[in-house]
């Protein structure tokens, strides 16, 4: 039974909720390091393309 602010009074749910919402978490952090790293790589990418067409011929 919810008290009044709609929190389970059994532990066994409390514990769940909060693990729920941490690997929600995680998950987030997850996909936000694999954004920045994908777009690093394109950055990193595209400067060694412009080094190597700017490159002096010899």
């Amino acid at each position: 039974m919810p008290d009044r602010e709609g929190n389970p009074d059994n532990s066994q749910e409390a514990l769940e909720q909060r693990r729920l919402a941490e690997e929600t978490r995680n998950e987030r952090k997850v996909w936000y390091f694999l954004g920045y790293f994908l777009f690093g790589i394109h950055i990193v990418a595209f400067v060694m393309i412009y080094a190597v067409t700017h490159a002096p011929n010899k």
